[in-house]
């Protein structure tokens, strides 16, 4: 008994086309025709076209099918290359999954880079939109010690720079400063690797330099950009004086304590940020 093409796609669970299309690939032998001009397909059409069936449901290419079929040596190789992507794939979508339940289960934002939690999504917007802007140059490592440091509870201090106003008193401003050049120094102790904005950074020096910069001045209103610059002198001035450890530190207001460069300041840009101070 034979079967016409219709009903041999319907014995192997596709479709009409998806028959022709192996035929015109060479992946199905054309069968003898019946006088009538139909095509007759026997048992041995049915097996070959479950087998092409099952190896492009293991994900095997079209193209590599006809290797794999004839189990040569290259075919194991084909094979251990599709497993390896296969796991690839699955750790992708079991990491989107995590950030996925982080959002649902935690109230992580949308918006932050991956891993962050529900912590740091309470902050203002702009220090949110600030660290959308680092994720984009700093390095893995530099960015676990900002996501470690949001971790923790946020001080009054930091607290208070967030939502400093743009008109906030001078006294003010200097008294924040003065406060978060002790967090500096600690963060500096703690995390040498990241006083160096270069050694921060998976990019171009001056790219990162001109992110950092151009997202402090978009996301921080004049009150905290001062606040920065009084930090900057004050840490500076330390140094000038031997009460500090130099090199490489930036300044908030795009400073690096060599000049009016186009640097976003070595300050320690995954948290020596007074907004992300806690």
């Amino acid at each position: 008994m034979t079967w016409s093409t219709r009903q041999l796609a319907e014995l192997a669970g596709t479709t009409l086309k998806t028959v022709r299309h192996y035929h015109k690939l060479g992946l199905l032998e054309e069968p003898e025709r019946a006088p009538s001009g139909y095509k007759r397909y026997d048992v041995r059409h049915l097996v070959r076209l479950m087998g092409i069936r099952r190896l492009t449901d293991l994900g095997v290419p079209l193209s590599d099918i006809p290797t794999v079929a004839a189990a040569d040596a290259r075919s194991t190789e084909i094979l251990r290359a599709l497993d390896a992507e296969l796991a690839a794939n699955i750790e992708r979508q079991q990491h989107m999954r995590r950030q996925l339940a982080a959002i649902l289960q935690d109230g992580a934002s949308l918006d932050l880079p991956a891993d962050f939690g529900a912590a740091a999504a309470t902050l203002p917007r702009a220090q949110q939109d600030l660290l959308v802007a680092y994720s984009s140059v700093l390095t893995p490592t530099a960015m676990s010690v900002i996501r470690d440091q949001y971790a923790r509870p946020r001080d009054e201090v930091a607290e208070e720079f967030e939502q400093l106003p743009a008109d906030a008193p001078e006294d003010v401003r200097r008294r924040l400063a003065a406060h978060l050049a002790a967090e500096v120094r600690a963060q500096r102790a703690d995390h040498s690797f990241i006083t160096d904005l270069d050694a921060a950074s998976r990019r171009n020096g001056k790219l990162t330099r001109s992110v950092v910069t151009q997202a402090l001045i978009t996301f921080y209103n004049e009150a905290q950009l001062d606040v920065l610059r009084h930090l900057h002198d004050l840490l500076e001035q330390e140094e000038a004086d031997g009460g500090a450890d130099g090199g490489g530190r930036v300044g908030r207001d795009g400073r690096d304590g060599k000049g009016e460069q186009d640097h976003s300041g070595d300050h320690d840009p995954p948290r020596v940020t007074p907004g992300a101070t806690g």
